[in-house]
């Protein structure tokens, strides 16, 4: 599957992490696995806050004689390639790390993420990954244990831990000591879902943008002024997903640490970032802010879909765009099925 590369290279945080040495046995049945795609950041909160939302890779695998992919949705090619594929290297590479043995698999992979646009499908793909490995593998790994493992491999811990726990979650790496084995701190808000009429609209823009390029833009350093802007921010946004505060979302999610230096490669930004607090009897821009490291660009609203859109589409006028609708995902879901992906019709 195609990689988005991490914003950060943290590996070093992740260093003390070593598998359980607990292995289950058990009878390994065929896995079903949905992951949701995730935005990072949502404008101050970088490499700290990211957000689930409701397009998905999900998977069903079982044991095979030899690696297979059946692969649908977005870049089928991508996806169901065998080489330089990021799920079945995850999953090949914890399985030898833990010293087990590797069951060949195959997979049906269905794709709803866009790659390379910044919505978190290299994070979908290091946990669908590890998932695979702890349940073929016979593990015995813990949920915890499992996004961890994702977390040191894709160098920062925002989009794994809202793949993982759904909603909008606050991470950070802890630097590992000898009383405990976390190396992951993180929380999770409106992880059901529900509890907000909050929906979100992705604009998408026909080139993708590597995040090794979007990454060389940012300064080595930062002014105080930008620094305690984004603080104060990021604050402000943690409680309004916490308390359900519509009104904070406009300042809450304006940045001053990575998408002013980013937006003569993300277009749509300049663009977009104005129709924050905009409003009308049908609808209301609640923020918007770039999807990850771009070039995507995630709005929050509420109201009427349609009006939003008419709004996005007059401030692109002719530029070529992909609108996606979602709503916040509730994370990660895992089903063990008793019988065979291939004794089932259709």
């Amino acid at each position: 599957m195609g990689i988005e590369r991490s914003e950060t290279a943290t590996n070093d945080l992740f260093a003390s992490f070593h598998p359980s040495p607990y292995i289950k046995k058990t009878t390994v049945h065929p896995l079903h696995l949905k992951l949701p795609a995730t935005s990072a950041n949502l404008g101050p909160g970088f490499d700290a806050i990211g957000l689930a939302m409701s397009f998905y890779l999900t998977i069903d695998a079982e044991p095979a004689a030899a690696f297979s992919i059946e692969a649908s949705g977005r870049n089928p090619d991508l996806c169901g390639a065998l080489d330089r594929n990021l799920i079945l290297d995850t999953y090949r590479d914890v399985l030898t790390f833990a010293g087990r043995p590797i069951t060949p698999l195959d997979l049906r992979l269905q794709n709803e993420i866009p790659l390379g646009m910044g919505c978190g499908s290299s994070a979908a793909a290091l946990l669908a990954g590890v998932l695979l490995a702890n349940h073929f593998g016979s593990l015995g790994w813990t949920g915890y244990q499992a996004m961890e493992e994702a977390c040191r491999r894709e160098g920062h811990p925002d989009n794994v831990a809202a793949c993982w726990l759904g909603g909008m979650t606050v991470s950070a790496a802890m630097q590992p000591i000898p009383e405990a084995s976390e190396t992951i701190a993180t929380a999770s808000f409106a992880n059901d879902g529900e509890r907000f009429d909050w929906k979100l609209l992705l604009v998408i823009p026909p080139a993708s943008l590597s995040t090794e390029k979007a990454r060389a833009l940012l300064p080595e350093a930062y002014s105080r002024a930008d620094a305690v802007t984004n603080v104060q921010n990021t604050a402000l946004l943690v409680a309004a997903f916490a308390y359900g505060r519509a009104d904070l979302l406009r300042i809450a999610m304006q940045d001053r640490i990575h998408q002013p230096y980013r937006a003569a490669v993300c277009p749509l930004l300049p663009l977009l970032l104005p129709l924050a607090g905009q409003r009308s009897p049908q609808h209301s821009i609640l923020g918007a802010a770039l999807s990850g490291a771009g070039p995507a660009v995630l709005l929050i609203y509420q109201g009427d879909a349609e009006a939003v859109r008419r709004a996005v589409s007059e401030k692109l006028q002719s530029i070529e765009a992909e609108l996606l609708e979602a709503t916040i995902s509730s994370g990660t879901r895992i089903q063990v099925t008793k019988v065979p992906f291939t004794n089932v019709s259709g």
